[in-house]
């Protein structure tokens, strides 16, 4: 037999147990947006064009723009358009720009934990340094909301063998790095049970936009498309649809006209499905 995770077992998504979404909704929506930071000229970088050396104003600048002017035009967008994101924060955005956090704090957004900084992972890490890792960000985070993180996605998607298991007995209480269901599904780990919620790898503009090369208006369509089928198939089992913006891809004025167009798709329907969080899809899911 091929080497298991031994997080969970497998069960088609057709021999579930049934339940709901709050007000009997069959689907869930939620948006997560990163705002990351990176170390200028050294650690790990996303080159979205070839680099040439350590000295990399293109790329460093580029990414930047999505703190200086792409997240401000994301939060003004979903703000007209009443729609709740998950802000999926490195913990050195409050060192870098505390502004733009508190600007999604009031307005009601979760706060959840996205590493340090994306200038690392956590993939490779000691017990001892992956613990120091997240109990840093932790603090961070709980210093500056005035409350723990309830949720987690590691910078890169990247976990240690031993990821949930820390994760839990740091309390959080979700972790968003597994992308293999529809629907929550419950870890094992050593010291009791974390819950994956989502996260998608084909709705996300960084695979999309920067990986594939999708078009702003083909990455709004595939929203709108996922939209509509999920709708259908949430007949039959509830559902979870997540959307992944990056601030520096999503918050480019082309992609926007073309994001606006597709998420007033979904919002018209809001009172059919349940414009959340994953913090609060996370909750309810487990309360049942």
């Amino acid at each position: 037999m091929l080497r298991q995770h031994g997080r969970y077992d497998y069960t088609p998504i057709t021999r579930r147990p049934a339940f709901a979404w709050p007000g009997g909704r069959r689907l869930a929506v939620y948006v997560a947006l990163n705002l990351e930071h990176y170390a200028f000229g050294e650690g790990l970088t996303e080159s979205l064009v070839p680099s040439l050396d350590a000295h990399d104003v293109l790329n460093h600048s580029w990414r930047e723009y999505g703190n200086r002017v792409g997240a401000w035009r994301l939060a003004s967008m979903f703000g007209e358009l009443r729609i709740p994101l998950s802000v999926l924060v490195n913990s050195a955005i409050y060192d870098h720009c505390p502004d733009l956090v508190r600007t999604f704090r009031e307005r009601g957004d979760e706060i959840a934990a996205h590493g340090r900084t994306n200038s690392e992972a956590q993939s490779g890490l000691d017990e001892d340094a992956e613990r120091a890792l997240i109990g840093d960000v932790t603090a961070t985070l709980r210093r500056h909301e005035g409350a723990s993180p309830a949720g987690w996605l590691g910078p890169w998607i990247s976990e240690t063998p031993r990821t949930p298991d820390l994760l839990h007995e740091a309390g959080y209480r979700y972790v968003l790095d597994w992308c293999s269901d529809d629907q929550p599904v419950w870890l094992a780990t050593r010291t009791g049970r974390i819950l994956a919620v989502p996260y998608p790898q084909e709705l996300n503009d960084s695979n999309a936009i920067v990986a594939r090369r999708m078009s702003a208006s083909d990455f709004a369509d595939a929203i709108v498309d996922q939209f509509d089928e999920m709708r259908q198939q949430s007949d039959e089992q509830p559902l979870v649809m997540g959307v992944a913006l990056h601030a520096y891809i999503a918050g480019q004025p082309f992609r926007l006209k073309h994001l606006r167009r597709a998420f007033s798709h979904v919002a018209r329907s809001r009172d059919a499905i349940w414009l959340s969080t994953a913090g609060a899809i996370a909750r309810h899911y487990a309360a049942l």
